[in-house]
This record gives C-alpha cells, sequence and structure tokens, in this order.
C-alpha cells in the first residue's frame, strides 16, 4: 500500500505565482511613493503618507516593511552605494587634494539632488544594518582622504572627520531652504567651506555666484511659512 503524502505545513507552502506577483508589485509601488516623497519633503513623511502615495494599505506597507528604518534602508540602498563609491574614486585620484575636493562636491551634490539623502547623511538609523554598514564604510574611507589630503600640505591640520559632519548638516539645511528659490546656494556654501579647509596656495574650484538678493529673500519668507500640507506628512514619534 502506498503511503499517503503528508500536507505541506504552513511553513513549507510557497506563496502562488500570482500573489508572489502581487506583492512584488506593491513592494515597488511602496518603494516609488516614498522615494518621491522622501525626496521633495525629507524624512519627515509619515508611513501612512508613503501608503496613500502607493495607493496601499498600511497594512500591506507594514508587511513589506514592518518599520520606517527598513523602508529607508530599501529606499535609499543605491545612494548610499553612491556614496561609497564616491570615497572609493577619491582614493583613486592620484591628486589627494583633488580626491577631497571632488569628494566634498559629490556628496553634497548627492544632497542637493535628494532632501531624503540630505536627512540621511545627518542622522543615524541603528536599524537599517546594510544603510549604516555602506556609512561606516565610507567613513573609513574618508579618514583615509582627509590624512592623504593633509599630507600634500594641502587641507589644514586641524581639519577632522566631524567636520564634514557639520558641513552636511549646514547643507542640509541650505538645500530644504533654498532648493527652488535659489538652487545653486548649496554650491556657493561648499565653495566658501572649501577655502576655509585649504591652507594658503590651494588649488580651489571657482567659487559660485552668490545668489540674487530677490532669490534669497524668497527663501528666506518661505521658511517663515508652514510645511506644505501633504496629507500626514508629519512623522509621528513612533514612526508611523
Amino acid at each position: 500500500m502506498t503511503p499517503t503524502a503528508e500536507p505541506d505545513s504552513p511553513a513549507d507552502r510557497q506563496p502562488e505565482p500570482g500573489l508572489r506577483a502581487d506583492a512584488e508589485r506593491n513592494r515597488e509601488r511602496i518603494l516609488t511613493a516614498a522615494r518621491r516623497l522622501y525626496a521633495s519633503h525629507g524624512l519627515g513623511v509619515s508611513m501612512a503618507c508613503v501608503a496613500r502615495e502607493a495607493d496601499v494599505g498600511k497594512a500591506t506597507l507594514s508587511r513589506r516593511f514592518a518599520t520606517r528604518e527598513e523602508l529607508i534602508n530599501a529606499v535609499f540602498a543605491d545612494r548610499m552605494d553612491a556614496y561609497a563609491a564616491a570615497a572609493a574614486e577619491a582614493l583613486a585620484d592620484p591628486d589627494p587634494w583633488r580626491g577631497f575636493t571632488g569628494y566634498i562636491e559629490a556628496v553634497c551634490a548627492m544632497q542637493a539632488a535628494d532632501r531624503g539623502f540630505a536627512d540621511v547623511l545627518t542622522m543615524t538609523f541603528p536599524a537599517a544594518k546594510a544603510l549604516e554598514a555602506r556609512r561606516t564604510e565610507a567613513y573609513n574611507a574618508f579618514l583615509e582622504i582627509i590624512a592623504r589630503a593633509q599630507a600634500s600640505g594641502h587641507l589644514r591640520d586641524d581639519f577632522t572627520s566631524e567636520d564634514l559632519v557639520i558641513l552636511l548638516m549646514a547643507n542640509a539645511g541650505v538645500v530644504a531652504a533654498t532648493a527652488d528659490a535659489a538652487p545653486g546656494t548649496w554650491r556657493r556654501l561648499m565653495g566658501q567651506m572649501l577655502r576655509a579647509y585649504a591652507t594658503p596656495g590651494a588649488d580651489l574650484p571657482p567659487l559660485e555666484q552668490a545668489p540674487a538678493p530677490a532669490a534669497l529673500y524668497r527663501a528666506m519668507v518661505r521658511l517663515t511659512r508652514p510645511a506644505p500640507d501633504i496629507g500626514g506628512a508629519v512623522e509621528r514619534p513612533d514612526g508611523r
């Protein structure tokens, strides 16, 4: 007598192909929505707002990304790869000072292109292991970039890695304040800071022209206005 096969346990059963395809589509819709919202409004966007933008329920969002950190990790994985790659490119430059200035410009440009990523570079997410691993990799490479540039005699001896964090914090604020009113202002900030970091006689990129007074005034006025309501954009303390 042929033994009767035992029914599969729930853990052994695989989702139907159609269900897997639906799950993947929902995941991509969530990531696309989150990228768009984070890029425009920063990381203050709530999980509920992401769900609405993706046109999925909160339960669907929670199944794909149980926490805000998981979503941030997935959204910015490629940008963190580019961040680490910029450090590797700087180290590969035979001119240590040019590698340093090129790295500073590349990272500031990444912030200017995406408000969410500007926030990511000035915050930590201990639960987002892959993101934090890439950040650590880039940080260790930056320590070497600093050492090489200082050894070349073009970077001041009192420059430290904390100065980069300060620059990125300042740049994130400038990007948020001036992105639509005076979009080139971040380059002015970066250029002035490179002049502060350099020793006398170091080669420096051309300094961006200062924003027009009217454009800067528009940015200042914008800061006094309430943030646009995008349907529950503000993140609650519980991360939802």
